[in-house]
Order: structure tokens, then C-alpha cells, then sequence
């Protein structure tokens, strides 16, 4: 799945193409996405100017001058900027044709995404109104996370996926900041020390960052606005090494599942 890495360099990649545009049409090729694309989209979209690029968590947020878009890739979404008159591939569900002669292009093979339009702030919105502090803000530091954990016994890996306390973490880089921060990802939240919380807000920080700069992690389908792969994958400590030496004491690398989704650390390196 496309976590806050991918959706932000995707952000990145669209804005420049998309900022300061007029749309001149909305063609729906598949309204059944994961909740029905509005029919009446074109006439909605149609003749608005786009004012800002934005995310909030793993949502993507365009602004136009009497609305917003708001785009979420789900398990194996993709944008992409081309012209308007390149073919359509398999799962290309949506075009939004610019006035400079581009498409902004949403494919999605598991239809797991979303595109729905409000005219309303989008930060009200019931997707949008709940969700946590991000973890690149300044909200999101070691004094909030230890707040949060102090009453939970839940594992510290299962709750950095919890959207209604940290927003945008995301599996591969839960796994890949724990490792950063040596912390064993079935430790209990509330055992960590206010150091043990500072350290780990601070490889949070560090990994999504890092893979920021690397364009995204790609596993299996994501691809950036140009059609490219993300490059981050090569740089994983452990995330999808199971069995493999630890990068830092050559201890092979342990596979977990929490919560029905799979965790990967060092049993050495980790505490």
C-alpha cells in the first residue's frame, strides 16, 4: 500500500503540472472505485482553476477554486501526469484534462482508491476529521508520544499504525523506524521511557524523510507521477529481510504478524 513516502512524492511530482491550471474535463472510465466517484464529476470540475496541492496523512488533497478533490491511492494506486490523448492502460479509471494539454491520470487495479469531490472544507470531512498529529509536524514529538502511550498495553508497532494517535506511519516504516530506534516492535506502548519516546519520534522522522528523498519504497506496484519505481526499497534494515543477516550485527532478521500485518526486526539490535 502507498503510505505517506509514496503519497508525498506523488504530491511533489503532480503539483508543478497541476498548479495554476483550469480543468477542462473529467472523463470516469470506472465510477466503482472504493466509494463511487461522483456522477455528475465533469460538471463539477469543469472550468475550476486549481489553487493547491496538498496531503493530509496518505489523502491527497487538489484545491480548486470552489472545492477539493480528495484522492487516496489505496492498496496499489497511482497518478501520473501525460497527455491527454495517451492510450489507456488496463485500470485507468480516471482523467482530469488540464488547459495545458495534460491529463492527470488515477489507475488503481484493486479499486481500492478514492476520488470524491466536497465543496466544503476537506478537513471536516469524515475522512479526514479524525485523523492524529502527522509525524513531520511539530504537534508530533517525543512529549506527545509518550502522552499517548503512557495507558496502552498494546505493542508499540501496532500502535504507531493507529491513525486515531499517529497519522501516516505506515507498515514498512513502523518496522524500519523501530529498528532505528532499538526497540522491539511487541514491547508494550506504555513501557517506553520519555528517551525511548524521543528517540523513536526521531527515527520516525529520519526514515520517512529518508524516503521521501528516495521517491517512495516500492514492493509491488507503486509508481511516482512519471511512471518511475521508488528507490527507498534498497535502503530497508529490515522490513521483507526475514531470514536475512542484520545490516548492522549479522543477526538473521526475524518475521512477526501483529495485527494481520507482518513485522519484521532484530531480536539482537532491538530491546
Amino acid at each position: 500500500m502507498p503510505e505517506l513516502p509514496e503519497v508525498e512524492t506523488t504530491r511533489r511530482g503532480i503539483k508543478p503540472h497541476l498548479l495554476g491550471r483550469r480543468i477542462r474535463a473529467a472523463h470516469v472510465h470506472e465510477a466503482r472505485l472504493r466509494w463511487p466517484v461522483a456522477p455528475d464529476l465533469h460538471q463539477l470540475l469543469r472550468g475550476q482553476r486549481i489553487t493547491r496541492v496538498a496531503r493530509r496523512a496518505k489523502y491527497l488533497l487538489i484545491h480548486l477554486t470552489r472545492g477539493t478533490l480528495i484522492l487516496h491511492l489505496g492498496m496499489s494506486g497511482s497518478l501520473r501526469v501525460l497527455p491527454q490523448r495517451s492510450p489507456r492502460k488496463t485500470h485507468d479509471h480516471l482523467d482530469i484534462w488540464l488547459d495545458s494539454g495534460q491529463a492527470l491520470r488515477f489507475n488503481d487495479p484493486r479499486r481500492f482508491g478514492c476520488c470524491l469531490y466536497t465543496s466544503d472544507d476537506p478537513h471536516i470531512h469524515p475522512l479526514l476529521a479524525q485523523l492524529a498529529p502527522e509525524p513531520l509536524e511539530g504537534q508530533f514529538d517525543g512529549a506527545y508520544l509518550q502522552r499517548v502511550t503512557r495507558k496502552r498495553r498494546v505493542a508499540i508497532k501496532t500502535l504507531l499504525l493507529n491513525g486515531r494517535l499517529i497519522t501516516g506511519v505506515g507498515n514498512i516504516y513502523a518496522s524500519e523506524a523501530l529498528f532505528r530506534a532499538r526497540i522491539r516492535p511487541r514491547r508494550s506502548a506504555r513501557s517506553l521511557k520519555p528517551a525511548e519516546s524521543t528517540r523513536l519520534v526521531a527515527a520516525i522522522r529520519r526514515v520517512l524523510g529518508a524516503a521521501i528523498r528516495a521517491g517512495g519504497t516500492t514492493l509491488r506496484d507503486y509508481v511516482n507521477a512519471e511512471g518511475m519505481p521508488g528507490e527507498f526499497g534498497v535502503k530497508l534494515y529490515v522490513y521483507e529481510r526475514a531470514g536475512q543477516p542484520c545490516r548492522r550485527c549479522r543477526t538473521p532478521v526475524r518475521h512477526i504478524t501483529q495485527g494481520q500485518r507482518s513485522t519484521y526486526y532484530c531480536p539482537e539490535c532491538q530491546q
